[in-house]
């Protein structure tokens, strides 16, 4: 009776470890430092990174004191590639579908990276539990790429740059043909992780950020019958595993690292306004009850680098979007910069003026657009503002917020396939 108790309490362990989010970033950054010229590189990169990190936090003093934004209308433009390596039997029906995942998956990582996702709204009930700690946004846009693809990937412009079984074959991390992009692979991963990336990932190395297949996208229609062996299973069915795995490649670490407080800069995550802690939290937690045993104030479960389920991770904190920004400003040169010509022509030609304003002002055009979106969001990011503009020919749209508080909003312009985000101050 005892060895059937013992078997019984061993099956139902595994079970319920199985439910836990797993990372691989350790082992990947393990793997790494063993090789000394990838060694060489990433140390290079990261002293690189630092001298710009401590240029960022300078200007963020200096601009807080003189009550002034980063580059307000600067939006980061990042070109991805999506990579199914067994998907090359797969009938046409299912890579539509899988098209279509891939950017649920992306828009998800804009919302999430721009704090305009709706749940965010979650923070104005926890965010008295965590003094000190503001949302992060990044200003970025993930967009799939659609011109210039590699030569002998078979696309053409216009194409999306998303394969199917034809690169990161044999379960590689690299492919030296996709230098240059975000390169997301999504892939069947051995011993129950969800994903892994490298600790500040390099784009001229073609390195990748690894989703296993049951945790990439989000649960829309269509889902499971027409996206077979890519169904993303519950609690990890809303896209977070790669915005988690993301932010790893932005060089976050996770805001679990390590107790040491003894300098926020050099310690733990090494993100002074992440309380610390030396553990994972699992399932989800209240905001505020969650203690550590690092004496501080509570464990910040929502955050995106802690290990909660999807549905309660909803938030980086400002200075890990500065930490993201200090990366991507190291990294940039490495990135592809004719791949995004959709993007590339809307970015140009749209303009706020003026900004900083008073809840009242116009959105300008250098050349026609026939149909665009308008979209607003708050610091909450919760939508202020939605309107269609449908066969205009009209070079200027004048935007009322009516009801404008001060403070910063997110603008947001969609047309055909492409979006930009664009910061304005209300004051």
């Amino acid at each position: 009776m005892k060895t059937k108790l013992l078997f019984l309490f061993l099956i139902v362990f595994q079970l319920s470890n199985a439910q836990q989010r797993t990372c691989g970033m350790e082992t990947y950054m393990e793997t790494l430092k063993s090789n000394p010229e990838l060694k060489k590189q990433y140390d290079d990169l990261q002293n690189q990174f630092e001298l710009e990190l401590e240029r960022l936090n300078a200007l963020n003093v200096s601009n807080r004191n003189s009550n002034q934004t980063l580059n307000p209308n600067a939006t980061i433009n990042i070109p991805v590639a999506v990579h199914y390596p067994s998907g090359a039997s797969l009938s046409a029906s299912i890579k539509t579908c899988l098209r279509s995942l891939a950017q649920k998956q992306v828009d998800i990582l804009n919302a999430d990276y721009n704090a305009t996702n709706t749940d965010i709204s979650l923070w104005s009930n926890a965010s008295s539990f965590y003094p000190g700690v503001n949302i992060g946004n990044m200003d970025v846009q993930f967009i799939i790429a659609t011109q210039n693809h590699p030569s002998g990937t078979g696309l053409v412009n216009g194409d999306l740059a998303i394969t199917f079984g034809t690169d990161f074959l044999s379960n590689a991390d690299y492919d030296s043909t996709w230098a240059g992009y975000c390169n997301l692979v999504v892939r069947n991963i051995s011993g129950g992780i969800l994903g892994y990336s490298p600790l500040g990932g390099s784009p001229s190395q073609g390195m990748t950020v690894v989703i296993d297949n049951n945790a990439f996208g989000a649960t829309m229609t269509g889902l499971p019958s027409s996206c077979t062996g890519y169904v993303p299973g519950a609690p990890y069915n809303k896209g977070r595993t790669l915005t988690h795995e993301l932010g790893h490649f932005f060089n976050l670490d996770h805001t679990f690292n390590s107790c040491d407080g003894s300098n926020c800069n050099t310690s733990g995550d090494k993100v002074c306004d992440t309380p610390p802690a030396n553990s994972p939290y699992y399932d989800c937690g209240a905001p505020g009850v969650v203690s550590t045993s690092c004496g501080t104030i509570p464990q910040l479960t929502m955050n995106f680098m802690d290990y909660v389920e999807d549905a309660c991770m909803y938030m980086f904190t400002a200075g890990q979007a500065t930490r993201m920004t200090a990366w991507y400003n190291t990294i940039t040169s490495q990135l592809a910069t004719n791949v995004l010509a959709n993007n590339e022509f809307i970015s140009n030609n749209f303009s706020i003026i003026p900004n900083p304003n008073s809840g009242i002002f116009s959105i300008q055009l250098k050349d026609q657009v026939d149909n665009y979106t308008v979209f607003i969001y708050d610091s909450l990011g919760r939508e202020v503002y939605h309107s269609d503009f449908n066969q205009t020919t009209d070079l200027a749209q004048s935007i009322k917020i009516n009801n404008a508080l001060k403070g910063m909003y997110f603008v947001s312009i969609k047309s055909n396939n492409a979006i930009i985000t664009k910061k304005i101050i209300i004051e």
